[in-house]
């Protein structure tokens, strides 16, 4: 091999080893960013997580969709009646298992996480909202759609699949078969201000029916899509 070629196939290892490196800071941003939601989710900082969106989101939350902006700010913008941190309310989410995926291009992304939260509301908290239990787990995953605007990383689809919930003192051994803790929409907007946009007639099971959330990956050996 001559100088010129060595130089060459140097300079292409470069640019390949740069090019990957250039991936796994992009996964690991990604990845924050979700966690940063979780515990902005924790506090209820619902104007930080509004900018957390791109202006074209679509937000899928308790069989409904949310479009947009404006729909981030029905949904995160006080709906539940809290904004910010609230003495006798507990919201916390513990996300992980996370795997993400950089499409080639680098302007896309997509993200599979589970979460496990822990919900309540103190005895002493008297002005609640009349629909957050008492004591309560939740599962769940996110299939969540990336896209980087204006050179950052922000949730363009947000996917929430609620797979099971459970009173504390109960247990999910005795959750009434496919009930939520929260009641779903009913209203889209305008009709209900705090409204989505579309209702989705066709939502997942719920604990104890059992289902898969489809993997945005296809398995790792087959190539096959699983879900």
């Amino acid at each position: 091999m001559s100088e010129s070629d060595r130089i060459t196939a140097l300079e292409k290892k470069l640019e390949n080893v740069s090019t990957e490196l250039e991936m796994l800071k992009d996964v690991n941003a990604v990845r924050t960013l979700h966690f940063k939601y979780g515990y902005f989710m924790d506090k209820c900082l619902f104007g930080e997580i509004i900018d957390l969106f791109s202006e074209d989101c679509e937000i899928y939350f308790l069989g409904a969709l949310f479009r947009g902006k404006a729909g981030a700010r029905r949904l995160y913008g006080g709906a539940s009646g809290l904004n910010g941190p609230a003495d006798g309310m507990m919201f916390e989410h513990f996300l992980g298992q996370d795997i993400v995926d950089i499409d080639a291009d680098r302007k896309t992304a997509r993200g599979r996480f589970r979460c496990f939260m822990l919900g309540g509301v103190h005895e002493s908290k008297s002005d609640a909202p009349p629909s957050i239990p008492d004591e309560f787990f939740e599962g769940g995953v996110y299939e969540n759609t990336f896209v980087r605007e204006d050179g950052v990383w922000k949730i363009k689809i947000f996917n929430y699949n609620v797979v099971w919930q459970a009173r504390f003192k109960d247990g999910w051994a005795h959750t009434k078969p496919g009930t939520l803790m929260v009641t779903p929409y009913q209203e889209t907007f305008p009709d209900n201000p705090r409204g989505p946009d579309e209702i989705i007639t066709t939502t997942p099971k719920l604990w104890p029916q059992n289902y898969i959330v489809p993997f945005h990956y296809p398995h790792p050996v087959t190539n096959k899509p699983i879900g």
